[in-house]
């Protein structure tokens, strides 16, 4: 099996799959709108080497709604959205991310699992390309189900302020 990674680029709100060092998807997400960081309550997206802790919500219906990374039985609706304006929507799958640096991303106050910080999907209508999630790395749902059925638990999720010199 061809080695695969993410990498996510905050400041071109883009997320590739890597497979085999070549590039087999590439989208639009949305990021914090806080910007980058890695403190805990600073709804910040945390950057450096993290990996798939866990995924979450396979075989779910689209737009199925997420709180405490269970299924609430909703299906997001424009409707449900404008009952409950102020809610933060995790939507059809849950790619939980779990940090691999010590003091940058894992333990102590900076600890990307115990912020929980995901990929995830959201509503359709939630615009992509620009910074406005509470932390995590939002998607729309077509794009999150690809990428879940993509990856496995323990692939390489690489965050960054900026693209690289030479990737």
């Amino acid at each position: 099996m061809s080695k695969t990674s993410i990498v996510v680029n905050i400041a071109t709100q883009q997320l590739r799959l890597y497979q085999g060092g070549e590039v087999v998807m590439e989208v639009a997400v949305s990021t914090a709108r806080n910007g980058s960081g890695e403190v805990s309550g600073s709804e910040c997206t945390p950057r450096g080497r993290h990996r798939i802790r866990a995924k979450i919500g396979g075989g779910c219906a689209a737009n199925t709604v997420f709180v405490g990374r269970r299924p609430t039985g909703e299906l997001f609706s424009e409707a449900l959205r404008a009952e409950q304006p102020q809610r933060d929507w995790i939507l059809t799958r849950i790619l939980w991310l779990c940090g691999m640096e010590p003091g940058r991303n894992r333990g102590g106050n900076r600890d990307t699992m115990r912020r929980y910080i995901y990929i995830h999907g959201c509503p359709d209508s939630d615009r992509m390309g620009s910074p406005s999630s509470h932390g995590c790395v939002k998607m729309r749902n077509r794009d999150i189900i690809e990428l879940f059925d993509r990856v496995t638990v323990g692939t390489l999720v690489t965050i960054r302020d900026r693209e690289p010199t030479e990737e």
